[in-house]
């Protein structure tokens, strides 16, 4: 596996008015929602709409989902895309307010950790041959006014 650059890292400064430098960034208010109907979600279904908001930002630049929630020994890796022969293993992380933090702030050591297993793992026993992998993030958050801030960051980390 190729190492990817070595981005910056994530920090709450950069939410919600700002993006991380060399991220595809892009304040949005499809599909419809709110605030209301958001919160009575629980963590789980607030998360897979996140992954949803996510997947859909990814696949409007060209990114083709080769597959969803990747699990291994309980490890997991929420969206596996690919674009132009490389393969990203991608962690969505959302929160429903500014005051949260940052999403990204979320993605502790070892969640990258496990993420990474769950990706040797695909690699494993997957038929798709890439040139190279790496390791995203998006960020979706709900903004005060009930659109979502979606921000991708490439190279989020290495192993």
């Amino acid at each position: 596996m190729a190492p990817p650059a070595m981005a910056p890292p994530f920090c709450s400064d950069h939410y919600p008015g700002g993006s991380h430098p060399g991220s595809d960034h892009t304040p949005r208010k499809d599909p419809p929602t709110s605030k209301a109907n958001l919160a009575p979600l629980n963590t789980v279904r607030r998360g897979r709409r996140f992954e949803g908001l996510a997947e859909a930002f990814l696949h409007e630049r060209g990114w083709r989902v080769l597959e969803r929630n990747v699990r291994f020994l309980r490890k997991e890796s929420d969206l596996v895309v690919e674009k132009g022969g490389i393969v990203v293993f991608v962690e969505v992380k959302g929160r429903s307010g500014p005051a949260f933090g940052h999403p990204l702030d979320a993605i502790s050591r070892r969640k990258r950790q496990a993420i990474s297993v769950a990706a040797r793992a695909w690699i494993a026993r997957s038929d798709f041959r890439a040139r190279s992998y790496r390791f995203d993030s998006v960020s979706v958050g709900l903004m005060p006014d009930g659109s979502f801030d979606v921000e991708h960051g490439e190279g989020a980390w290495t192993e």
